[in-house]
């Protein structure tokens, strides 16, 4: 495993283990599998519903709580400030945790300016190490957070893959010096991505399998990512991509597939993002 260097001094793992759309019941089975397959970053979210079985997995795992990552997000209606405060605190109380590593705002909706001074409140009373946004893809959004911010996002999560490598947003983004995130970073349904003559052609070549080169890929554009599985063998195969590296040739050649941007981030909150929220029901 390799780490990047936060703008705050901190670092982060390269790759992770994320348990979007898992039950508590899958996490409790799988995310001990992850761990025991070497994965230390460990991705979850309030809106996952999820996060006391995670908070169940790292305290059997054995493993020392200073050798893991540990990220959640909190979402639009705990954005106000006394919400958001109350909010860190009771995500801490679903893990089991005394403090995060990463907390971001998970979606670029409601009260995000008020409650950026709570994350920072957090970060300064050692409750938070880093802090950062997902999906702020908007960048007049994203200046409203860190025209005020005193601490500077360290993270951004967002859509990337071969398919869509951010290149452009990244360059509007470049002197905030945030480390990129990629959610979807296989392509999720994407059929055409793993087929890419490109990445079959290096996946031959290096001996690796599609999804290793296009992970292989993430990590020298330096992505963090969280390929998603409930395999055991699959869990091994997405971390085993650090003995080979692509040539600056081979991974021009990835970023010069074409782009196809399936989701964007709608600058009006949809309905689903108010609905109803009592993340203390949960397994």
């Amino acid at each position: 495993m390799i780490d990047f260097k936060m703008n705050d001094g901190h670092t982060i793992p390269a790759i992770g283990y994320g348990v979007f759309q898992m039950t508590s019941a899958e996490v409790e089975e799988h995310l001990p599998q992850a761990i025991d397959a070497g994965y230390r970053h460990i991705d979850t979210a309030n809106a996952y519903y999820n996060e006391v079985a995670v908070g169940k997995a790292i305290k059997a795992s054995g493993v020392a709580r200073e050798d893991l990552f540990v990220t959640s997000k909190l979402f639009p209606q705990d954005y106000p400030y006394e919400k958001c405060k109350r909010a860190i605190d009771d995500t801490l109380q679903r893990l089991g945790l005394d403090y995060l590593d990463l907390l971001l705002f998970h979606q670029p909706y409601g009260e995000y300016v008020s409650g950026w001074r709570a994350m920072e409140e957090a970060v300064r009373e050692c409750m938070v190490r880093s802090i950062g946004l997902s999906n702020f893809t908007n960048l007049d959004k994203l200046h409203q957070v860190t025209d005020v911010a005193t601490i500077q996002p360290a993270v951004m999560q967002i859509l990337i893959n071969p398919h869509w490598n951010a290149h452009e947003y990244k360059a509007a983004t470049k002197d905030l010096g945030m480390v990129f995130e990629g959610w979807y970073p296989l392509g999720h349904g994407d059929k055409g991505l793993l087929a890419e003559p490109v990445i079959q052609e290096l996946a031959e070549r290096y001996g690796k399998s599609a999804a290793q080169v296009i992970l292989r890929w993430h990590v020298q554009e330096g992505n963090v990512v969280f390929p998603k599985t409930l395999n055991p063998v699959h869990m091994r195969d997405n971390i085993d991509v650090f003995d080979f590296e692509l040539a600056d040739d081979e991974m021009a050649r990835i970023n010069a597939l074409p782009q196809n941007c399936p989701y964007v981030v709608p600058d009006e909150a949809p309905a689903w993002v108010w609905g109803p929220n009592d993340y203390s029901k949960q397994a």
